[in-house]
């Protein structure tokens, strides 16, 4: 430490930092020696000095970080592929750093580990070197380098006087003392300088120029948002064609090609992080004997996919380890339990049900893996953990006791059945016959459903979640597989994608036969057959409903059986069985009168209507339907309002006027486009595009057709093929 003068515990500390590793053996005697101090007073100082080094209440980092400023950038890869958006913004920023002005440009580039930040701006920076002729600067800020601790501004400085030129000893003491001298020099000169790995805005905001006409790239695995006027240029992964591109690059062999299935299907489970992706590049680089198939291969089997992502002593789970260990314990526990949810995206009022925790506490803490790029937060207020992230968080989690994980999940499940049911109210296709199979205890917080449009909206975010939950539960044995999808039926049947609701009622069933629930799988049952009559399935359907009434008879339940009894008489209606259909619909009209269920007695006499109709006899159809649709606005269903306003139009087309048609398909159309209710508006697009054939006004029977056929084809509805015959 020669050059530096030693005359009270500050000295020392900053002699301390000058030399290198605070815990060695060497440096203690070095120190005391050169100190010329008593020991104790060097335990002061280097106290202060570890506690400057390492956040407090995180995982520590045992060496103290040393700054080495360079004259020269770091080399740039010849593999760089893509990024054209962001290189375009960072040579627009340069530009502007240019013109006169008289503000500092700045650059914060941020994104995830491993997601390529330094990479972009190494190779930005050779782009622009030419524009700035006074020099290039490199200062790693070790941010997160294993082993070492975050620069301390005051370091970073010195390093950045002594790369100007500044003699060790003519560099001022003091964090003020050494900014004002790295001002003075950077003023009237044009440099760019690549600050790189910052921990956050108060470690670079003393390193930054005073004056304009430098440029300033910074990489940071945190939002820089305190960091004022720089522009953010946030990186997400690469598109999956950039990704296999740079795997191509990085293997450098024959056989390792772009258009190859199993370069797509390593680059997909890398999730498109250039680190991952680079990881396995490289190791098929070097084992010659690999074949890109048998890697995908492996990925696919792997149990940790992330242990497999190594290259030496490089892991992408050691990257991510260093951003969760720069968390307190709240938001690192957040973290792990993140990694438990089986969905995708979280709102703060489920992760505050998974985590246990108070519903602002859980925000804050959302939001401060936002800023660490643990997470993303692709629309308001809902957040997204990137795939390899959620495996290490559900690795981290391995380590807490199973009770614990075991609680999350079932507070979870709680939550999201208490509010799927407050949801269900607004759009329940019949009354419930009997309990659910578990109850779920009201959450200490939960969005409030007051209306059709609440609900609805709060599905739409939760429809994959809830999927992914009830699958989860079935393969559990949990009751919330029986649960789950009954309250999300009325819903789903409205919402398409028939193929996943069979597969949740087809789990609900066998989870409630496993356990002995015959109400749950009769329910289940019946829910399922619903769903096949509008696939069409006729046999299917009746098979299903029918099992359903004989475990709804065998327990007494006249509810369920007047819920299956009405579904399965419109089943029999349209597989040309008017007779059994009239006597299915009107054994259930009779239980449902009984029962004094207002729904369910609309529900019938909108199928019975159909075999009304087939019959010739209009007067008892149209009785039928005035009286459902009464009934519907009654109760305040919407839904079934519109429904039976269809039936009304379809009915009118055949016996009476089209304009009369057409105003009964208009209103449904409003109500269906309302509440979101897909095979609804397709029907009222159709009927009314009919009424337009029917007035022979081609052009607009066309467009509305074709609106009406888009619907049914997103949806999987076997009335698209009656719509094209229409367009023909």
């Amino acid at each position: 430490m020669s050059g530096v003068s030693v005359r009270s515990i500050s000295d020392l500390e900053r002699a301390i930092n000058l030399t290198a590793r605070r815990d060695t053996a060497r440096l203690l005697a070095d120190a005391l020696s050169l100190a010329g101090m008593p020991r104790e007073q060097f335990e002061v100082a280097a106290r202060r000095g570890v506690a400057a080094g390492k956040p407090q209440a995180r995982t520590p980092r045992p060496d103290a970080g040393v700054a080495a400023a360079t004259n020269t950038l770091r080399r740039d890869v010849a593999s760089f592929t893509g990024r054209e958006p962001e290189l375009r913004r960072l040579l627009s920023a340069a530009a502007e750093s240019l013109r006169a002005g008289n503000a500092v440009t700045i650059c914060a580039v941020g994104g995830m580990a491993g997601v390529g930040k330094t990479a972009l701006a190494v190779h930005a920076a050779h782009l622009l070197a030419s524009r700035f002729p006074d020099g290039q600067i490199f200062l790693p800020l070790h941010g997160h380098t294993p082993g070492q601790a975050p620069i301390e501004p005051e370091q970073a400085l010195a390093s950045l006087l002594e790369s100007a030129g500044v003699a060790v000893e003519h560099i001022p003491q003091g964090l003020e003392a050494r900014g004002r001298r790295w001002r003075d020099y950077l003023a009237g000169r044009r440099f760019l300088i690549l600050l790189d790995d910052a921990v956050g805005h108060e470690q670079v905001s003393p390193l930054l120029p005073g004056t304009a006409g430098s440029l300033v790239l910074i990489t940071s695995r945190r939002h820089l948002i305190a960091l004022e006027d720089a522009q953010a240029i946030n990186l997400d992964v690469l598109p999956p064609a950039e990704a296999a591109e740079l795997m191509v690059k990085l293997a450098a062999r024959p056989d390792v090609r772009a258009a190859d299935p199993a370069v797509a299907d390593i680059a997909r489970m890398c999730g498109y992080l250039p680190l991952a992706v680079g990881m396995l590049a490289r190791q098929l680089y070097h084992h010659k004997a690999w074949t890109v198939t048998g890697l995908a291969n492996s990925l696919t089997e792997a149990k940790d996919r992330l242990a497999l992502m190594h290259a030496e002593n490089l892991s992408v789970a050691a990257a991510f380890d260093l951003s969760y260990y720069d968390l307190d314990p709240g938001p690192q526990r957040l973290f792990r339990r993140l990694g438990l949810h089986p969905g995708t995206d979280i709102d703060a009022y489920a992760a505050a049900a998974l985590d246990g925790a108070d519903l602002g506490i859980t925000a804050r803490h959302l939001n401060e893996l936002y800023e660490h790029h643990l997470a993303d937060e692709p629309t308001f207020g809902r957040y997204l953990v990137h795939d390899l992230l959620r495996e290490h968080a559900r690795s981290l989690s391995a380590a807490d006791p199973v009770s614990d994980r075991d609680a999350a999940i079932d507070r979870l499940l709680g939550y999201y059945l208490h509010t799927a049911t407050a949801a269900s109210r607004h759009l329940a296709p019949r009354t419930r016959a009997g309990p659910l199979s578990v109850e779920a205890s009201t959450p200490a917080h939960a969005p409030d459903l007051l209306t059709d449009i609440d609900a609805i909206q709060w599905l739409d975010a939760e429809r994959v979640n809830l999927y992914a939950l009830s699958m989860h539960a079935a393969s559990t044995c949990s009751s919330y597989a029986i649960a789950v999808p009954a309250v999300m039926h009325g819903y789903l049947r409205h919402q398409g994608r028939w193929d996943q609701v069979v597969t949740l009622h087809d789990a609900a069933i066998q989870t409630a036969r496993n356990a002995g629930d015959h109400i749950g799988e009769a329910n289940a049952l019946t829910d399922l057959g619903d769903i096949q009559l509008l696939s069409n399935d006729c046999k299917a359907a009746i098979e299903s409903l029918s099992r359903a009434i004989d475990l709804h008879r065998a327990h007494a339940n006249s509810q369920g059986e007047a819920n299956a009894l009405a579904i399965l008489g419109y089943a029999e209606h349209l597989a040309g069985n008017g007779t059994i259909a009239a006597e299915h619909l009107i054994n259930a009209l009779g239980l449902h009168r009984v029962n004094g269920d207002q729904l369910g007695e609309a529900t019938a006499l909108a199928y019975l209507n159909y075999v009304q109709q087939a019959d010739g006899d209009d007067a008892a159809a149209t009785g039928s339907l005035t009286r459902s649709l009464e009934l519907h606005r009654i109760i305040g269903n919407r839904l079934g309002e519109a429904q039976v306003l269809n039936a009304a139009g379809e009915l009118a087309l055949r016996y009476r006027t089209a304009s009369e048609a057409h105003d009964y398909h208009a209103e449904a159309l409003a109500i269906a486009s309302d509440i979101a209710s897909a095979p609804d508006e397709a029907q009222a697009l159709e009927g009314i595009g009919r009424c337009h054939l029917w007035a022979d006004d081609r052009v607009s029977a066309r467009t509305t057709l074709i609106q009406a056929l888009a619907i049914y084809e997103r949806i999987g509805s076997a009335h698209a093929d009656r719509v094209r015959s229409l367009l023909l």
